[in-house]
């Protein structure tokens, strides 16, 4: 049986703001992480932990002062900012708790925006993500039309036009009540277990947790503990 690769490493990854000076800030320090493919991962702790720091360098948004962010085998450290860009463009789908879609685009627009993008024009493969998310009947409404759940449906769709390795979402249950919360995280469950997509989340939402495979915990910009779920067994750092 073939063993399982991983798709995001990362290495004593480190974020110093203002380094040297008296309000130098250590967002993120000595950090190490490995994710397979297939894997859902929650990254939580408290406001300040980290976590979106840490989230921006995993999606090459932010370059880290040390340490290395591998993708899918790719050491990101020393690339480019156009080679990160690609990286960005073939590897990474994005989740936004503002669903950051264009209101006056419909779904079916919001998602072909990203295919071409991605370099692909097929509007056919469009509609598909859109049904596949459940929004086959909103498919030609703009999105001012829309509620929260179904612009976070149309993202998490946009998210994958690209066929990413690794979808990262930040606080995507954020702006939404817990009963379209619950919809939402059971569509990216049905879209890890059964489509295989790997996720990794950042949330404040006790409730995300529980559709992980493992919880990081941030304190201060460290790694305190992790565990897995799978088995509820501590991992001790």
């Amino acid at each position: 049986m073939s063993k399982v690769r991983n798709v995001l490493v990362l290495e004593n990854l480190c974020k110093t703001y203002n380094p040297g000076m008296h309000n130098e800030v250590k967002a993120v320090c000595k950090l190490n992480l490995k994710v397979k493919r297939g894997d859902f991962v929650s990254i939580v702790g408290p406001s300040g932990s980290g976590k979106t720091t840490l989230l921006d360098m995993i999606g090459v948004l932010l370059r880290p002062t040390s340490g290395k962010v591998l993708i899918d085998g790719h050491d990101t450290s020393r690339m480019s900012d156009d080679n990160l860009a690609r990286i960005r463009l073939k590897k990474i789908g994005f989740v936004f708790q503002q669903y950051n879609l264009i209101r006056t685009f419909t779904s079916l627009e919001n998602v072909m925006l990203a295919f071409r993008i991605a370099g692909k024009r097929s509007k056919s493969e469009a509609i598909e993500l859109l049904n596949m998310v459940g929004l086959e009947h909103r498919i030609h409404h703009r999105a001012s039309l829309l509620s929260g759940g179904e612009c976070q449906r149309v993202a998490i769709a946009r998210a994958l036009a690209n066929d990413p390795e690794i979808i990262l979402a930040d606080e995507p249950t954020g702006n939404l009540d817990t009963k379209t919360s619950k919809k939402i995280l059971n569509l990216m469950e049905w879209l890890n277990l059964e489509r295989g997509y790997t996720f990794v989340v950042v949330t404040h939402d006790p409730e995300v947790t529980k559709y992980s495979h493992r919880i990081v915990y941030l304190r201060d910009g460290e790694k305190v503990k992790e565990v897995a779920k799978k088995d509820h067994k501590l991992v001790k750092i």
